[in-house]
């Protein structure tokens, strides 16, 4: 059957992204070098402030409206979230700047991987010991500089709905640089609902997902910034527990009106 308002959603969509994909992506990309970061505006970078620009927009041509509930606190930190579609960086990163450890394949995407590259994005190669060790002194390096750092810990979008388990290896980098943690849990709303279907579908690729997230009606991303949590003195796998703790309680309370 024949989508009728998806196919009328694409037809404007599609040329919306192509615009700014190929004048607001070399703009942003442009800017993201030393003159970028030094020029201020209302103390904030300039590079930092055109690349949250750059993702709300994204957001909002795939017709994601944004709740943001807490805000955060400025300076080094761990983000950590829970992972549930590709959006997340860009919903996650449209309201502050953040350098993401990322699969090593988008190193290698057009357009979108020279700006995450731009953005600080760290690379990772699952599987590789080297590459692990790599991120994580380029991770403490981030953190050193006063610089937010976004993980993923339940590493990657995963069947089925709901928080999982929160893998505890790159936490690390924040107990070497004595920095905080901070949770943020992710869910997506329509219609009251929690929408789950913003994940991969079964037997869904990137490219299918893409095109039908394209199509999809608007839905509400709500978005909780948590108390942050404190890094002196504790094991790897005691902040992964206790941030999974508190993405799985906020992701499982009472949803807000859509």
């Amino acid at each position: 059957m024949i989508n009728l308002p998806g196919l009328l959603r694409l037809s404007y969509r599609v040329p919306l992204l192509l615009a700014h994909l190929l004048i607001g992506t070399p703009v942003v990309v442009l800017c993201q070098g030393p003159r970028g970061r030094s020029i201020l505006l209302r103390g904030e970078p300039l590079a930092e402030i055109l690349s949250c620009w750059w993702s709300r927009v994204i957001c909002l041509i795939f017709g994601i409206r944004r709740k943001l509930s807490g805000e955060f606190q400025p300076g080094a930190q761990l983000v950590v979230a829970n992972h549930i579609s590709w959006l997340d960086i860009a919903l996650l990163h449209s309201f502050a700047a953040m350098g993401f450890v990322a699969k090593a394949e988008i190193d290698g995407w057009p357009l979108l991987g020279t700006l995450a590259r731009a953005g600080g994005s760290v690379f990772h190669r699952r599987g590789s010991h080297d590459s692990a060790s790599g991120v994580a002194a380029q991770m403490s390096a981030r953190l050193g500089e006063n610089r937010k750092v976004a993980i993923f810990p339940e590493g990657g979008i995963l069947p089925g709905h709901g928080v999982k388990l929160f893998h505890a290896r790159l936490f690390a980098a924040t107990i070497e640089t004595n920095k905080p943690v901070q949770p943020v849990m992710l869910r997506y709303l329509r219609d009251g609902f929690r929408y789950d279907e913003i994940t991969f579908l079964p037997d869904e690729n990137f490219m299918v997902n893409f095109i039908r997230l394209l199509m999809q009606k608007s839905c509400l991303a709500d978005v909780r910034v948590l108390p942050l949590i404190d890094s002196a003195g504790k094991q790897r796998r005691q902040l992964a527990n206790e941030a999974e703790y508190a993405v799985r309680k906020a992701f499982e309370s009472d949803l807000p009106s859509d």
